[in-house]
């Protein structure tokens, strides 16, 4: 059995283990974790009753967090040149399109997300298996294959994210920083459980929402009541 940490058995007299806490008091909590030196992330991990290898019931969506991410999103937009100065005027960090196909080509992946125009997917295609591991690869479903870039770009970087449920039927998606205000935590993570509501599958059956947990970076899980939602 791995040994606790000091950080990890103080945090863990900070709450109590087995409840289940109300999305508002788990807010209030997870910012008593964390003594990292670096604003450490907000996560939730979502363990929805979906059978993720059937197609219907392989939840994804996107969302836009109330608060941003509180991270500085790097985006590249691949576009041809007619479009360059639309990505620009966003705050696209990178645009261009075939020397960055070329970077990629070689191994550079220094970004958080990818927009393109549909007439350039074609070229993207043979750079799936580079883009596709790191979740890179633009998807239409996530809004970040469009004509319509600039505004893609200025939603990403104000707070669009997308997530979907892994093979254990898990979503996990970061919501905030510890350095957010509880309330603006709450906000964020309400947005994401509300959404991951909306699109439940009508074929999923029983019970949607097994678990749902909140933490900060390397912190305890604190469990959420899913009855609230």
């Amino acid at each position: 059995m791995a040994k606790l940490t000091k950080n990890r058995k103080e945090s863990l007299t900070k709450f109590e283990t087995e409840k289940l806490y109300s999305l508002k008091e788990a807010s209030d909590v997870v910012k008593n974790f964390s003594k990292l030196k670096f604003d450490s992330s907000i996560d939730l991990a979502v363990n929805l009753g979906v059978d993720p290898k059937k197609a219907d019931q392989n939840v994804r969506g996107i969302v836009s967090l109330p608060n941003g991410t509180g991270k500085d999103v790097k985006v590249l937009a691949l576009v041809t040149p007619d479009k360059e100065d639309e990505a620009k005027k966003a705050g696209a960090d990178f645009v261009g399109l075939d020397e960055f196909l070329k970077k990629i080509k070689d191994g550079w992946t220094d970004v958080d997300v990818i927009i393109t125009m549909p007439s350039v997917m074609g070229k993207l295609g043979p750079l799936g298996k580079i883009l596709g591991p790191r979740g890179l690869m633009p998807n239409p479903k996530t809004g970040t294959v469009t004509m319509n870039v600039g505004k893609a770009v200025e939603e990403t970087k104000a707070g669009k994210i997308d997530f979907k449920v892994d093979k254990n039927g898990t979503i996990h998606v970061a919501i905030g920083k510890v350095s957010f205000s509880s309330d603006k935590i709450y906000q964020n993570a309400k947005e994401v459980l509300d959404n991951i509501v909306k699109i439940k599958p009508s074929s999923s059956k029983g019970i949607y929402m097994k678990s749902i947990f909140m933490s900060s970076t390397m912190s305890p899980g604190i469990k959420i009541d899913t009855n609230s939602f």
